[in-house]
């Protein structure tokens, strides 16, 4: 880095030199018995964007299986018994034709569907909050003060040594 006293010289070479880390203003007032010099660092500017991560997809496939089952049911049956009479006389003085009906009845099996719900699937979405570290390399300037001879210097900005910045 260039002298800072150079600056209050009068070599105008010297002057023109640039440092690329280093911006230069100089007042010109009282023939170059005042200058000033600005120091410079980096920050980091740090911005979050949201990105896409994928998606979760949740969906319901229909699955048949076959069952039996067991079901008793109940018919009736009708019991023909036929008993021999010994050629007994009746008291009846006719033969007609007769008629007996009786009523046979049975179960039937009558099979029906019914849905019902089993169970029940929630998907929501949280936020969680991590830390991530980012690690940058940040440069910034320092000020040296070199001097030859005896000089004496002021710090009035109550800092502290400019050389132990």
């Amino acid at each position: 880095m260039s002298d800072f006293l150079g600056l209050f010289s009068d070599d105008k070479s010297q002057n023109s030199e640039s440092n690329q880390n280093t911006e230069t203003t100089l007042n010109t007032q009282n023939n170059q018995n005042e200058g000033t010099l600005q120091l410079h660092k980096e920050e980091l500017d740090i911005n979050k964007n949201s990105v896409d991560a994928g998606e979760v997809v949740i969906s319901k496939d229909v699955v048949e299986e076959s069952k039996t089952v067991d079901v008793p049911v109940m018919h009736e049956e009708v019991v023909i018994t036929r008993t021999p009479l010994n050629n007994e006389q009746s008291d009846s003085t006719s033969i007609s034709q007769e008629t007996i009906h009786i009523p046979v009845s049975q179960e039937q099996v009558e099979v029906n569907k019914y849905t019902v719900a089993t169970e029940e699937i929630s998907a929501s979405k949280r936020k969680v909050e991590e830390t991530q570290q980012v690690q940058e390399t940040l440069k910034r300037e320092e000020a040296h003060v070199n001097t030859t001879g005896s000089v004496n210097i002021v710090d009035e900005s109550g800092l502290s040594d400019i050389n132990n910045s």
